[in-house]
């Protein structure tokens, strides 16, 4: 009995090398009868696809961001924009008197060159305007949030 459990320790202890290997993705070849182990099974491949699809989907959106025009805001108007809309380009507020990021009125908006409706513009030209009132006028034209 003891002979026969020492033949199977040895056998199980002489496998476990090459099982592990071949598990790694190695090649088992010490024992060409040990059954090899893919690095991927059948029910992994799903999952892999969902992963690299996500991976593409997230390089997709960051390179979309990158081609929108991200953005660069001042300190300042940040500040601004946080204070007044939440840094929304679409808001609307004071029954619709002002509007955009920066929640400038029609009259702000268009002394500083705009056209059309300031919560309808690209964030880049709502930046652009907020700044150029920020340097005509001051912070003086958001009178809580520009302090």
């Amino acid at each position: 009995m003891r002979r026969a459990l020492a033949i199977a320790l040895s056998a199980v202890v002489a496998v476990l090398p090459t099982v592990a290997l071949a598990a790694a993705g190695g090649s088992s070849q010490a024992n060409p009868h040990t059954p090899r182990l893919l690095p991927r099974t059948v029910l992994d491949r799903p999952l892999a696809a969902m992963k690299d699809a996500a991976a593409k989907h997230r390089r997709e959106r960051r390179r979309a961001r990158a081609q929108s025009g991200a953005v660069a805001i001042p300190p300042a108007l940040q500040a601004i924009a946080a204070c007044e809309s939440g840094g929304n380009p679409h808001a609307i507020g004071g029954g619709g008197l002002y509007r955009g990021a920066f929640q400038m009125t029609y009259a702000a908006w268009a002394s500083v060159g705009g056209h059309g409706d300031p919560a309808a513009a690209p964030m880049a030209e709502q930046v652009e305007r907020a700044a150029l009132l920020y340097a005509t006028a001051g912070p003086g034209q958001w009178p809580v949030c520009g302090r």
